[in-house]
């Protein structure tokens, strides 16, 4: 039999070679920031690094948006912030999660600044000041998610309270839109003109509503500061809009095997059938990786009629099939010239030829979730930004 009739085509790759790697482009996330800088107009531009910088790596990400002009910087939890901090001396760096009880040393020894998001957490902020220690907050205000912060009433009562400790001279009013990727849904406005009672009845501080959908809804939301998170690296920020931001993350897997099946057949767990005579490339990729589960066949997604993955591969899309294991992923590369795929090619599973949010749409779920679930196993190669 002759090698193209064989069942097994090909071997496995070098041994010691990477399976997966990430190719992150440092001047697509400059050039976003820059971008998301433009549209907020006089309103600052600051940079939200959670999640490791949304899986590409809080120093590089850090480091690039200090370099394009950023000064000012979200993160999720005081241990974010003080690796930032490390790098970044000369940056105001803001806690989302806030001050808790046993974390105070934390934003003290690296200067961070935490967001005051409840009642119980005014009241660990305030012991800690208490001995006259003069450290900036901000106060996180609920304006209709009913996620953190006070609410509106209990906002504005504690902005005219004459009691008020002179030690609690909050920096910066914050909350954040539930709805700004839909531009039309109502709540935007309502969220709007809460928070802007809020802000008029505090003195002369900053504030901030606007995250990467909000910056699009307008100047309106803009306020003195707005803070980007998705849109720098590349993700989709308005529902049903096309995506101006310039693809950042790159995340391809290696081909190890390319393998002929006859119509009847199946693949994977579960058994997927096979309509016709197919010829399968076996990628090194799986939901161990963040490569969801859900992408591909034997999940409801698929019953309702959503489409699944699919990668690109020497320039060609080609579809998933059958279910995403552990570790690997069958893509079906029958259309492709025989012998055009090899063991040792990589796929492009999603990146500047296959749009991250189409792959998301494919999964069930938003690019957010995509690019916070990457595992370690990925190679990380940078592309050095432009000065």
């Amino acid at each position: 039999m002759s090698p193209h009739h064989s069942h097994t085509r090909s071997t496995l790759p070098v041994a010691g070679e990477d399976h997966a790697r990430l190719t992150i482009d440092l001047s697509a996330l400059a050039d976003n920031w820059r971008a998301m800088a433009r549209r907020s107009g006089a309103a600052r531009t600051a940079a939200v690094l959670k999640a490791d910088g949304y899986g590409i790596g809080l120093e590089h990400a850090g480091r690039t948006f200090h370099h394009a002009g950023a000064r000012d910087f979200f993160v999720a939890t005081p241990a974010e912030g003080a690796t930032l901090r490390a790098i970044l001396p000369d940056v105001r760096i803001y806690v989302l999660s806030g001050m808790w009880a046993g974390s105070e040393r934390l934003f003290f020894e690296f200067d961070l600044v935490p967001v005051i998001v409840s009642e119980e957490q005014l009241v660990v902020f305030m012991a800690a000041v208490s001995d006259g220690r003069d450290h900036p907050c901000v106060l996180h205000v609920d304006t209709g998610m009913n996620r953190l912060g006070l609410r509106v009433e209990d906002a504005l009562a504690l902005a005219g309270d004459a009691a008020r400790p002179a030690s609690f001279a909050p920096i910066m009013l914050l909350s954040h839109l539930a709805c700004a990727d839909e531009p039309a849904h109502p709540l935007n406005r309502q969220q709007l003109q809460r928070f802007r009672n809020v802000v008029a009845a505090f003195d002369d501080i900053d504030a901030s509503l606007a995250n990467s959908a909000g910056i699009f809804l307008g100047e309106d939301y803009h306020f003195t500061l707005t803070r980007p998170g998705i849109a720098l690296y590349g993700g989709s920020a308005v529902k049903g809009a096309t995506n101006p931001m310039k693809p950042v993350v790159t995340a391809e897997a290696r081909i190890l095997q390319v393998r002929e099946a006859k119509a009847g057949e199946s693949v994977s767990y579960g058994a997927t059938p096979l309509a016709r005579d197919s010829r399968i490339a076996i990628a090194a990729i799986g939901y161990a990786d963040g490569y969801m589960r859900t992408l591909g066949a034997g999940v409801p997604l698929r019953a309702a009629g959503i489409p699944g993955a699919s990668g690109v591969l020497h320039g060609r899309t080609v579809p998933l099939i059958g279910r995403v294991t552990m570790d690997l992923t069958h893509f079906d590369v029958t259309d492709l010239p025989p012998g055009s795929v090899r063991a040792g090619d990589f796929i492009e599973l999603f990146g500047r030829a296959m749009p991250i949010q189409d792959v998301a749409r494919a999964a069930g779920t938003v690019d957010y979730e995509l690019l916070t679930s990457l595992g370690n196993r990925y190679e990380r190669r940078y592309e050095t930004a432009k000065k």
